[in-house]
């Protein structure tokens, strides 16, 4: 069956399911393949449970004529989902960047959906898959999207791009993340810019931060929508970020004050490149400035969480020296005497792990942090000093917690997921 054939069941049944335990009447179910599992053998029951077909890609599963069968499953989806691309003509915004991708994300989502029927990606559904259904669930009513573009291996930005076809690009920033897939820095740098090469040779437009020599240098001659804090299409003025990020929108008519409830200095390029976006696509500034104010963060990324006990910030979603590092400076700058860094392993740093984790102890030594705890196998290791306390797990850290209980505190919380520091949450 032709890709063109698929979409015409598509259109009909435009609701896809790649997992038979969230199935919803007339889903067309992928049956797709991993390490430790094999989608063709819950197709009988994908149908069975309502779904309308079933794709396949080996023969012995096809029991109907309902089941669909491929030469493979996720070049099928893929491809179905560029040709539906092909059909909508509305804008994309093609995001990428080592850190505030997601945040950045949900930032430009509020801010357009103030004049648009927008749609983004559902929280980080970025990689091979998660942009392939992304794409499949925008529909007629919406008039702009936004798919952020995950990687953690070379090409793969490009074979993302490629699926997505952005007309405008944005790469928030460019760190030292995966470097276990990527093998070197140069090679994550050369994945970031493929969605810049994409929207050059396809003649779209670059959303560019300005500030940033790295990715200035990059779209050189690329046509691109600059923000910054100076020399840019788009400016505006940090002010304050402890407890929260407090900007100054610059426009002809004077400043802006925006007041926003995300935790980190950090923040302020993520909020500027929003608001920068929303500017560019006619937005009015008290528009930008009310979805700015009114974003509230979640799923543990820059997420101020007060209990009954203390105060804490949230930042367990992903961790790598570059947000490391910042995470703790701008603590650093928030006024209370009782304050307690509690650090995950940063993981998938390859080679340079050791080394980027004695950087972030050193920044310790550098620095009057309060009492700080260190969760992990590699943080574990390390040479620390006294009063730094060291567990290998996080269940070693909840047991020492419940002995000896924080209350009272401010508590930043910040590490790979692999860690799973959020467990210690309520302990807190």
């Amino acid at each position: 069956m032709q890709i063109k054939d698929i979409y015409s069941l598509f259109l009909q049944n435009p609701s896809i399911c790649t997992d038979t335990r969230k199935i919803n009447k007339g889903d067309i179910f992928f049956a797709l393949k991993g390490e430790s599992f094999n989608g063709n053998k819950f197709a009988d029951k994908a149908i069975k449970e309502g779904c309308s077909f079933a794709i396949i890609d080996e023969e012995e599963y096809k029991t109907s004529e309902k089941h669909i069968i491929v030469k493979n499953v996720l070049t099928c989806l893929q491809e179905l989902a560029s040709y539906h691309r092909d059909q909508i003509k509305i804008p994309i915004i093609g995001i990428t960047g080592t850190n505030g991708k997601t945040t950045t994300k949900e930032l430009i989502r509020s801010v357009l959906q103030t004049k648009f029927n927008t749609y983004a990606t559902e929280g980080n559904f970025n990689n091979h898959i998660g942009v392939p259904l992304s794409l499949l669930s925008i529909n007629s009513k919406h008039e702009i999207a936004v798919i952020e573009m995950g990687a953690n291996h070379q090409h793969e930005i490009a074979e993302l791009a490629n699926i997505a076809k952005p007309n405008f690009g944005i790469i928030t920033n460019i760190g030292k993340a995966h470097l276990e897939g990527f093998g070197s820095f140069e090679n994550l740098r050369n994945t970031k810019k493929e969605l810049y090469d994409y929207i050059d040779a396809n003649k779209g437009l670059l959303f560019v931060n300005s500030d940033n020599d790295l990715l200035s240098d990059m779209s050189s001659n690329i046509r691109k929508f600059t923000y910054g804090s100076n020399k840019a299409d788009s400016k505006a003025k940090y002010t304050q970020a402890a407890p929260f990020l407090v900007m100054e929108l610059i426009s002809p008519k004077g400043l802006l004050y925006v007041k926003t409830k995300l935790i980190g200095g950090y923040n302020y390029e993520n909020a500027l490149a929003a608001a920068s976006i929303g500017r560019y696509f006619k937005i009015d500034d008290l528009e930008i400035k009310k979805a700015l104010e009114t974003y509230t963060p979640s799923n543990n990324r820059s997420q101020l969480k007060k209990t009954k006990r203390n105060t804490l910030i949230l930042d367990a979603y992903n961790a790598n020296p570059t947000s490391m590092k910042a995470s703790i400076l701008n603590f650093k700058e928030i006024k209370d005497k009782n304050k307690v860094i509690i650090l995950g392993d940063m993981l998938e740093l390859g080679d340079e792990s050791n080394k980027e984790h004695e950087l972030i102890i050193k920044l310790f030594k550098d620095n009057n942090l309060g009492k700080i705890f260190l969760v992990g196998p590699i943080f574990f290791k390390q040479d620390c000093s006294s009063y730094v306390k060291k567990f290998e797990k996080t269940e070693e850290l909840i047991k020492f917690l419940k002995d000896e209980p924080l209350d009272n505190h401010t508590i930043l919380i910040k590490g790979s997921r692999g860690i799973k520091l959020e467990d210690c949450i309520d302990i807190l």
